[in-house]
């Protein structure tokens, strides 16, 4: 893959639109590419920043009891042609709304709307991984492998355990991309379902709890480093597993 086409696929990767095969073929570039390490980190940057910080106004309550009112007397009258002065009215109304709205940011609002981002991201991961032909860059059960094997590709190896014992085994683990940021994943299983812990960095945007297609996101500590958690598990193993990795030590 040469640069012209990673530049083509920086956008639905991060969309988490590629897949397995595709998106491995586009870090594997991007890790030897230091141009195209900075062109996705900062799209991933001004993505960021266009969801945190771009204004968002809400019409006021006046607005919407206005409507309201319109519509109640709409479907009470007679089906007639409303007289275009009650269009340049209601009209108005509207641009007079769109212009007071104006005043207001909505910081809480593009804070929401990086968490969602984050688990849009967390579940195309996951779904991407399972889409593949392996889910795991490094298959083992052997923390004293699948640790020292994250060194040198993120910025710090997590701390890896077996949760044999308690019905969870380590089945491996690998790299993924959660919005721009690099960061390992442990992967686990239960029976037949697989569970990812994604192991994120400081600023990565505080997390929800989600549900997507009978997938699950959820959020945990490993130690003292935040983790989001995706599976198909139903919620009492989900959580079983959420204790069994926080208290882990």
């Amino acid at each position: 893959m040469d640069c012209n086409e990673a530049a083509r696929l920086l956008e639905p990767y991060l969309d988490g639109e590629l897949d397995r095969d595709a998106a491995r073929a586009l870090e594997a570039h991007v890790d030897g590419c230091a141009e195209c390490q900075a062109a996705l980190a900062n799209l991933g940057r001004v993505r960021h920043a266009l969801r945190a910080e771009a204004p968002r106004y809400a019409a006021p309550a006046s607005l919407r009891e206005r409507i309201r009112r319109e519509n109640v007397a709409t479907a009470s009258a007679p089906r007639v042609r409303p007289a275009p002065s009650s269009w340049m009215r209601l009209a108005a109304a509207c641009v007079g709304a769109f212009v007071a709205g104006a005043a207001v940011m909505h910081f809480t609002q593009g804070a929401g709307d990086a968490r969602d981002q984050a688990a849009r991201d967390l579940f195309a991961s996951h779904w991407r991984a399972l889409a593949a032909t392996s889910p795991v860059d490094v298959v083992s059960s052997d923390k004293h492998t699948v640790r020292p094997w994250f060194a040198g590709k993120v910025a710090q190896s997590p701390r890896v355990t077996d949760f044999a014992d308690q019905g969870f085994p380590l089945v491996g683990g690998r790299v993924d991309y959660v919005g721009a940021a690099r960061v390992p994943v442990l992967v686990y299983r239960h029976d037949k379902h697989l569970i990812d812990v994604y192991v994120l960095p400081a600023d990565a945007p505080a997390g929800m709890s989600a549900k997507r297609d009978g997938y699950s996101l959820i959020w945990g500590t490993l130690d003292g480093e935040r983790a989001a958690i995706v599976s198909d598990l139903d919620a009492g193993e989900l959580a079983r597993f959420e204790s069994v990795l926080t208290a882990s030590k």
